[in-house]
């Protein structure tokens, strides 16, 4: 050989090493290997005979790089033959391939890592993958296992982490176009843009409906995804592109929403647990729901006494049923029996021997109320018509607001007994209610029918058996506007155009909680402030947020 010669061959090697890598691999193991690609060791090996000596890292480098060498070069049978199960591998290296639109895969920082902790006997080994995929280029960072068996052969000991780590044996990759479901619905407010993730009161509902809801629109992006076993996407590893999520429309109003979350936390509530639901009164869609307090979305769910406010289905009652007007007699005693059971008026509300029903309504008598109610409502010992009233004028049961978010029932029970007979016709005893039922009772009498309360447009809407007459929603209208011009609510409400309300303070154990419902030309809203001194001094100013809008 002449000097020329050697100095080229030299040369050559020395480019080999400078280049180290996954490239000077290649090239050995194309040395070694059958016509295919393929190790005559890896075809040999027997994992029934797997040694108990794990290969050194400079083994398990080798068959590693053997292994990377072949899957670069697209040998994947070669690439398969160098596993432990060649069989499973091949066609899951396809399926690699064929998902990714894979147009070329490199190997970079192959470096060994001692036992691994995962596989017993196995040396691990990890490595850099950068593959050039449909959308772009995917990098990421992986690892095998290498074995020996007891010959001496060394293999890749195969399963999906191989392609990407973690990945199952039941799933697969995708690039390019993300399937369905990969980008996650956006719940919104009405306006169409406005998340409802972004205000803290309606989080949990957004969650709920992003799950349940119907999205529409949108358009997928590029990148690569994990798919589960029947297609659909189980993560996304590499945005590309972003799509525009779908959208789940509801019909909260974003301005009307902020400004309920800002009611709930008027300094003048002291931090007490609150909670209101705004509704319009035309249609049944809710436009606002927000709370406070730690258990829970007390605006929805928070199923308490209503007190006073009941009196508006006590009155629809006593209109529908006994034939009464607002000037029926409503004598308001300070105190009265009934079923042995002694019954008080609220602090500052003045006996009136003389009062008529819409006088007793305006400043909030129990004892005309329950007066009126037990003699001209219960019979015989049954005390059901309160019930009956509520369930079909004013639509009480069980509603599916929509997108799966749950809500408490109110509870006027059929067949109370002994002091909750007439307890009832105040809203206390075994009556309960949230603050999304007082106010689709306010709106019932605004729209003089009821429209079940739905925050998804097109939810379905359960029907009252019977629409509120029209004398009935005339006579209410009247009392309710007396309430809030010179009643229980003027305080908050008087100086309002076109407002209607009824007052409520409900006995609770050693405290009271204050309510409020009330309609404008607008909207119905109700509130609940738990541990509220009274209804107009508590809830009053949640309630007047709301109707004025800031």
């Amino acid at each position: 050989m002449n000097r020329a010669v050697k100095i080229g061959l030299a040369g050559t090697c020395t480019a080999l090493l400078v280049l180290g890598g996954i490239g000077t691999y290649n090239i050995v193991h194309g040395l070694t290997s059958t016509g295919d690609g393929s190790s005559d060791a890896a075809r040999t090996f027997g994992a029934a005979g797997v040694s108990s000596t794990p290969p050194s890292d400079a083994e398990a480098l080798r068959m590693t790089r053997a292994f990377l060498g072949s899957w670069s070069r697209r040998h994947l049978d070669g690439a398969a033959s160098d596993t432990d199960v060649p069989d499973t591998a091949g066609p899951a290296l396809r399926a690699y391939a064929g998902g990714l639109k894979l147009k070329k895969v490199s190997f970079s920082n192959v470096l060994p890592a001692g036992h691994s902790t995962v596989t017993q006997g196995a040396t691990k080994v990890t490595f850099d993958v950068t593959a050039e995929v449909a959308g772009g280029t995917w990098t990421y960072s992986s690892a095998v296992a290498v074995l020996k068996s007891a010959n001496g052969t060394l293999a890749v000991h195969w399963n999906n982490s191989v392609l990407y780590p973690g990945l199952g044996d039941d799933q697969s990759l995708k690039a390019g176009s993300m399937p369905a479901g990969s980008t996650p619905a956006k719940v919104v407010a009405s306006d169409g843009k406005t998340d409802l993730s972004t205000f803290p009161s309606l989080r949990e509902i957004a969650t709920t409906i992003g799950e349940h809801g119907e999205p529409t629109g949108g358009s997928t992006g590029t990148g690569v995804a994990v798919l589960d076993f029947d297609g659909t996407a189980a993560k996304t590893l590499q945005v590309f592109s972003k799509g525009r999520p779908p959208v789940v429309r509801t019909t909260i109003d974003a301005h009307l929403q902020k400004v309920a979350e800002s009611a709930v936390k008027d300094p003048r509530l002291q931090e007490k647990p609150a909670g209101t639901v705004a509704l319009d009164w035309r249609s049944g869609h809710i436009l606002a729901i927000a709370h406070t307090g730690e258990d829970g979305d007390i605006a929805i769910n928070g199923i308490k006494s209503p007190g006073s406010t009941m009196k508006i289905i006590t009155s629809a009652a006593l209109f529908d049923r006994a034939g009464l007007t607002p000037n029926s007699p409503a004598p308001c005693d300070d105190s009265v029996m009934a079923n042995t059971q002694s019954f008080h008026n609220d602090p500052g509300v003045r006996a009136d021997h003389g009062s008529t029903l819409a006088q007793a309504f305006t400043v909030s008598c129990n004892t005309s109320f329950i007066k009126d109610g037990f003699n001209s409502l219960v019979h015989g010992g049954n005390a059901s018509a309160l019930h009956d009233e509520a369930v079909n004028v004013f639509g009480m049961g069980s509603w599916s607001i929509g997108g799966g978010v749950a809500t408490s029932d109110p509870s006027i029970p059929p067949d109370v007994q002994g002091g909750d007979q007439a307890a009832q016709f105040i809203g206390q005893g075994k009556v309960t209610a949230t603050p999304l039922f007082m106010a689709s009772v306010a709106a019932t009498v605004r729209n003089a029918g009821f429209r079940q309360p739905v925050i998804l447009p097109g939810q379905h809407q359960d029907a009252a058996p019977r629409a509120i007459s029209a004398r009935t929603a005339g006579y209410l209208q009247s009392m309710m506007r007396n309430v809030a011009t010179s009643g229980t609510a003027a305080p908050r409400l008087g100086g309002l155009a076109g407002v209607g309300a009824k007052t409520g303070t409900a006995e609770e154990g050693d405290h009271t909680n204050g309510w409020l419902t009330a309609y404008d030309s607008r909207i119905a809203v109700a509130a609940l402030v738990e541990g509220g001194s009274s209804g107009v001094d508590s809830a009053g100013h949640v309630v007047r947020g709301l109707l004025t809008g800031d």
